[in-house]
């Protein structure tokens, strides 16, 4: 007889060395006792065809997809309602022996929030800035969550005029220029725009514009504490961190591929904070 094949799932990037999925990942497998494995494969864009549609062949349960995938797999796979909406891809699992397909940095920009600022949809108007993958995923999940007014800033505002329009009535594009004027409104600022980033220029926005009971929240997770974050806590607002968004986005998938849902837990981003203070 055959013994049973470990299951393993994979990231599929180009590059993709610098990921900390295997080490989110491995972490879940090791710490609930399952038999299991995540491996890098760095997939150039001539070989997403060939790689994707053999990935049960090469042994895989599913697979991260990230830059610069997320688009081209979405013909390789059903896509669900959110990567449909996101126009990208995060994830690949089987079910009934089709490949699906889905965004999970929505539902890691959602449960993240909801660790960090229990309550945060309260706010009726949220701030977004930026128009671009990220940020479709962020305005996907204000949406679904309820909130009734989503404002879109962007440096080229005919991008954020374009994600508008596909996103519907609740949905209004302002000019970069024109922030001051939507601050005073929004209980919820988020960035998603590489602004604060280690080697990138400072988001210039002034949080003492932001209502008392505001929440701001950084994709970006290279520093931890971006320029925009301290000056949200020093004013004593709630905030979450692009980290915090990185390992929710990771339960589902795992969830999918090996039957289990695990936890984002203290001890889990200490570790891949060693990680990235290490780098």
């Amino acid at each position: 007889m055959t013994a049973p094949r470990t299951p393993a799932a994979c990231l599929i990037g180009w590059p993709a060395a610098h990921s900390r999925s295997p080490l989110i990942h491995r972490y879940w497998l090791r710490t609930l006792g399952i038999e299991g494995g995540y491996v890098i494969e760095a997939v150039p864009p001539e070989d997403l065809r060939d790689f994707v549609l053999r990935l049960s062949l090469r042994g895989f349960v599913g697979a991260n997809v990230t830059i610069p995938h997320k688009e081209g797999v979405l013909a390789l796979s059903t896509p669900d309602a959110r990567a449909r909406a996101v126009g990208a891809a995060n994830t690949l699992w089987f079910a009934d022996g089709e490949l699906h397909s889905t965004n999970t940095d929505v539902e890691g920009f959602i449960g993240n929030l909801d660790a960090s600022a229990p309550g945060w949809d309260a706010a009726e108007e949220a701030l977004v800035l930026g128009a671009g993958g990220s940020s479709r995923a962020v305005v996907f999940g204000l949406l679904e969550r309820g909130i009734k007014r989503v404002h879109l800033a962007n440096r080229t505002v005919a991008r954020a005029e374009a994600l508008a329009r596909q996103f519907g009535p609740n949905m209004h594009a302002v000019k970069w220029d024109g922030l001051n004027d939507v601050l005073p409104r929004a209980k919820l600022l988020v960035n998603t725009t590489s602004l604060g980033m280690h080697g990138q220029p400072s988001l210039d926005v002034d949080v003492a514009r932001l209502p008392q009971a505001a929440v701001v929240a950084d994709l970006v997770y290279v520093p931890l504490v971006t320029p925009l974050l301290a000056a949200a806590a020093a004013r004593g607002l709630r905030t979450a961190d692009g980290l915090g968004m990185l390992l929710h986005q990771a339960v589902r998938g795992f969830e999918l591929w090996f039957g289990r849902r695990p936890e984002v837990t203290a001890e889990l981003r200490a570790l891949v904070e060693a990680d990235l203070t290490k780098t």
